[in-house]
């Protein structure tokens, strides 16, 4: 029974896409109530499956993969970690689907969005269920389909076509590491089995030998691409070009989060005795946190900022991994998915009033004309800069607490984030909701449908009791993870404060409360532009793309097309036609011509034995 409800949580979705595509796409309002009913049935399993199955188990279900040792089924993976991932899956997928069904009305491919949204369901599902390292790899490829899919979803705009196809390209590089890694454990460790790779490390923990560190590697490159850290971070903010309802679905609890589920899905594998491998994930993930931080703070895009934002905080639990945290790492994409979900889906409610306005030097006295959006908001910033008692205040000194205890200067990076976060944060909700309004749009804006307001009042409510101990977030991850020790901080959770703090006065004292344009490129000079042009990372990848790829295909070209299609194959065929044109001017079929080429031959061949006779004398 068990079983079986966990499959159908997982094929739902799917079925939901099917029947869209090939049923109902004409019929809007039915494609997404059948949409929105999947992801809703999904839940209620995910929610069944957490109460009523209070054990760890893994079912194998069909086998899939028999070649020699290698077995491999289709199966699911039942544990804390995964149930309660599953939860925050399916639930803010369904807030996020309830809320389309607000935002896109009016579009002519309706349909075709809810379709995707269920095949982009299914597939994270999928991720979270996978009870062995091919089935995820397998789900894990479908998501980057379906994000391609969602992203450029408006493709006839050149810049979301560009958005999706670069989000693919990018995450295809992760992925082609992701795989190596997949082939090294298979070798080395003879099982890709979740549960048989645990126990042939715990019984034999030099198993990799001394490929420890170059396994782990190769598998955070999965996660690098999918989570977006440095240096290839650069899909995630373009991706924005997709409808707002995909940015919070991708941004959230979903896409973006797989890498740092499947990281501490393998952290057994990463932590084994001899690997370097933690550390290096760890500087990773802080050098993007301080990164997209850094970018976030100069610009004027609403969902860009948040897209930046949530670069950061990838950041910080990928550094968390790497401290030895999977834990902290996995509360704190818990909250994150609370807050960020409702802060992407309240951007989402303030383009929607505005008529698509995203710049927020636009925008300003929205608070008087969205009060339900402003509210949420509200609260999702706080929870976000990690105001006391908010979710995100359990979750963010958890990390600064793992951080304190073991890299003192990751700790201090990590602290100067916090004080970035409340900056730019602050800058965005001053900026966008309080002063005056800096446009028309703003003069005719309303608060929008119950549809979409729904889900912001529900997701606020996470935001702030979802970090409460008698939630016991931490407490299940902590079961998850049994044998990995949790820090806690007074003095990180101090500091958090004071970081924070430090970060609001910041934006009162640069005046963005009333502000007309941004005040800071004028006190940082240079270093405004540098930021808002993303430390030119876009511009250095085209310049190294143009200097390697380019250059290669050039060469590959003129050497097809010259040597190849030139000298071997019109040369041979140029030839071959010149001395069958000289031939055929022998065969003329006149007698006179024949009598006269007779003769010709004749007095040669009367010369060279007379020539030869004398020679021979």
């Amino acid at each position: 029974m068990i079983e079986n409800i966990a499959f159908y949580t997982l094929l739902v979705p799917l079925l939901s896409a099917v029947v869209i595509s090939l049923f109902t796409r004409n019929h809007h309002k039915l494609s997404s109530i059948i949409s929105v009913a999947a992801c809703a049935i999904s839940f209620v399993g995910a929610v069944a499956l957490f109460i009523a199955f209070p054990g760890n188990a893994t079912f194998q279900k069909i086998p899939w993969i028999v070649v020699g040792d290698l077995q491999v089924y289709i199966g699911v993976m039942l544990d804390d970690l995964s149930k309660l991932m599953l939860l925050v899956v399916t639930g803010v997928g369904t807030a996020i689907h309830i809320f389309s069904m607000g935002y896109m009305q009016g579009d002519r491919c309706y349909s075709r969005f809810f379709a995707s949204l269920s095949l982009f369901m299914f597939s994270m599902i999928g991720i979270v269920l996978a009870s062995n390292l091919l089935m995820m790899f397998i789900f894990w490829e479908l998501v980057g389909v379906s994000s391609y899919l969602l992203i450029g979803f408006w493709y006839e705009k050149a810049s979301a076509a560009d958005a999706c196809k670069k989000a693919f390209i990018t995450n295809r590089l992760g992925d082609f590491g992701f795989i190596l890694g997949i082939l090294a454990v298979w070798g080395l460790a003879n099982s890709l089995d979740f549960d048989q790779l645990k126990l042939n490390l715990t019984k034999e923990p030099q198993l990799l030998g001394g490929l420890a560190t170059a396994v782990g590697l190769l598998l955070f490159c999965g996660a690098m691409g999918k989570s977006a850290q440095f240096p290839l971070h650069v899909w995630l903010p373009d991706a924005m070009e997709g409808p707002t309802p995909v940015s919070a679905l991708i941004h959230a609890a979903t896409m973006v989060a797989a890498g740092v589920y499947m990281l501490c899905r393998i952290f057994f594998i990463l932590a084994v005795p001899g690997s370097f491998a933690l550390e290096i994930i760890a500087w990773i993930g802080g050098i993007t946190a301080l990164l997209a931080a850094l970018m976030a703070v100069q610009q004027n895009d609403i969902k860009r900022i948040l897209a930046y934002s949530t670069l950061s905080q990838l950041g910080y639990m990928v550094m968390a991994v790497g401290l030895g945290g999977p834990i902290a790492a996995m509360f704190h994409l818990t909250t994150h998915a609370f807050f960020k979900a409702l802060l992407f889906l309240g951007a989402g409610s303030v383009i929607y009033a505005l008529h698509h306005e995203q710049d927020i030097w636009k925008m300003g006295g929205l608070r008087r004309k969205l009060p339900i959006t402003f509210w949420t908001f509200f609260v999702g910033t706080l929870a976000l800069c990690g105001f006391p008692y908010s979710s995100g205040f359990y979750s963010k000194d958890a990390i600064l607490a793992q951080a304190l205890h073991l890299n003192i200067t990751l700790f201090v990076l990590g602290v100067f984030v916090v004080a970035l976060t409340t900056l730019y944060m602050s800058r965005l909700f001053l900026v966008a909701f309080m002063g005056k309004a800096r446009s028309e749009s703003v003069d005719h804006a309303h608060e929008s449908p119950w549809k979409m307001t729904g889900p912001l009042l529900a997701l606020a409510l996470f935001a702030v009791v979802g970090g409460y101990s008698w939630i016991g977030i931490d407490h299940v991850y902590a079961k998850a993870f049994a044998g990995v020790h949790e820090e806690h901080s007074i003095l990180a959770e101090l500091m958090g404060i004071a970081a924070m703090l430090v970060g609001g006065a910041a934006a009162f004292a640069l005046s963005y409360l009333n502000a007309e344009r941004d005040p800071l490129p004028e006190k940082i000079g240079v270093w405004a532009r540098v930021m808002r042009n993303k430390f030119y990372f876009d511009e250095f990848y085209e310049r190294v793309v143009a200097l390697t790829q380019d250059l290669l295909a050039r060469f590959a070209d003129g050497f097809d097309r010259w040597i190849v299609g030139g000298l071997m194959v019109r040369g041979i065929h140029g030839t071959t036609e010149l001395v069958g044109r000289a031939l055929r001017l022998v065969q003329t079929g006149n007698l006179q011509t024949y009598a006269f080429l007779l003769a010709i031959g004749v007095a040669f061949i009367l010369y060279f034995t007379l020539f030869r006779a004398g020679s021979g004398h």
